[in-house]
């Protein structure tokens, strides 16, 4: 059996610069938490998460950002926060999530309550350059994992639009997985749809091989303005991906050891004119990162600046290469996969 997550599921970026902003974004915690059936409890403790997350973004770095949505996950019912800054960094870390250590006088129990409350939970922070929390809390006890992936991704429309151009997907099975990253040509409402009428392709054929899922995808958005995009299988029994490419989406696979190599696409628009279909081969064992991302984001990006993210959360990764790297002219998008043994 197959599972979809993608970027279809609603994901709110709320900016944090005032106090009266915790509030709105606690409020928004609340209507997701609601919507998705969380007890009081866990409410409460989600809560408790966006409070002291928004709250330690102002009192350290002034301003910063809180994305709230669904758990990126197959495994079941769960609600993400990611909480980004570029503040002065955390110098002391071990420290600060100590429990109970607030140093800056919060009504909380400092970012030890951060690790505490959550049933996942990661930071990365450097001195100087800021630092990004993501916590996850589930519905109901922690479910067990379907596959072997853990995912991140964020997305976000160009300054002016509602709607994101940019889109992903990902389908987990027992025996591997399929990705899918869109750029809808151009940007607002028909690049939108057009991104979604990629997803709607892996929808329909969830175990294709990459070039399979390219030419379903074709079909799919001939009715549309097009779009650049990326298609990959991952097969755990081999440990292989297999990748095609047409226009103007990056990749790369990251190696455990570190060895990086890039995913190359063809020249065309998905929808339209696209002339070839390649499937690039590549080793993608236990601990290895897939990084797919639009225009919308620098490719002057490079892991070995920060020493030991590549061992982080993807949604960690996900989110310092959109802080960092987003140009902001255009929709942007960055998704990030790890693959993992599958826990039992």
């Amino acid at each position: 059996m197959e599972t979809l997550i993608s970027s279809r599921t609603p994901q709110a970026v709320f900016t944090i610069q005032h106090s009266s902003d915790v509030a709105a974004v606690r409020r928004a915690g609340q209507k997701l938490a609601d919507t998705l059936g969380y007890g009081e409890t866990r409410a409460g403790q989600l809560a408790l998460i966006i409070t002291e997350a928004a709250t330690n973004i102002l009192k350290h770095a002034g301003a910063g950002e809180i994305h709230v949505g669904p758990a990126q996950s197959a495994s079941g019912v769960g609600i993400d926060v990611l909480a980004l800054d570029k503040g002065p960094g955390i110098a002391d870390l071990a420290y600060s999530l100590v429990d109970g250590v607030s140093t800056a006088g919060t009504a909380g129990t400092g970012l030890g309550a951060l690790r505490r409350l959550s049933n996942e939970f990661d930071v990365f922070s450097e001195h100087g350059k800021g630092s990004v929390f993501f916590m996850r809390l589930w519905r109901d006890e922690p479910p067990p994992d379907p596959c072997g992936l853990e995912v991140g991704a964020l997305w976000t429309p160009m300054a002016g639009e509602e709607e994101c151009g940019d889109g992903w997907a990902v389908a987990c099975d027992a025996g591997g997985a399929s990705l899918l990253a869109a750029d809808g040509l151009g940007h607002g409402p028909e690049a939108a749809r057009a991104a979604n009428a990629a997803i709607g392709a892996i929808e329909q054929r969830p175990r294709a091989e990459a070039g399979a899922l390219m030419q379903a995808a074709h079909e799919s958005l001939r009715i549309t303005r097009g779009a650049a995009l990326a298609t990959a299988r991952l097969d755990y029994a081999s440990d292989e991906l297999r990748f095609a490419g047409i226009g103007n989406i990056a990749g790369c696979v990251i190696a455990a050891d570190g060895a990086r190599r890039s995913l190359v696409s063809h020249n065309g628009i998905v929808g339209h004119n696209m002339r070839k279909v390649q499937e690039f081969v590549l080793p993608f064992p236990p601990d290895a990162l897939c990084i797919l991302h639009s225009d919308g984001i620098q490719t002057q990006w490079d892991l070995d600046r920060y020493p030991g993210l590549e061992g982080r959360s993807p949604a960690l990764i996900a989110a310092i290469l959109m802080r960092d790297y987003i140009r902001r002219r255009d929709d942007a998008m960055v998704l990030v996969v790890k693959r993992r043994e599958a826990r039992r």
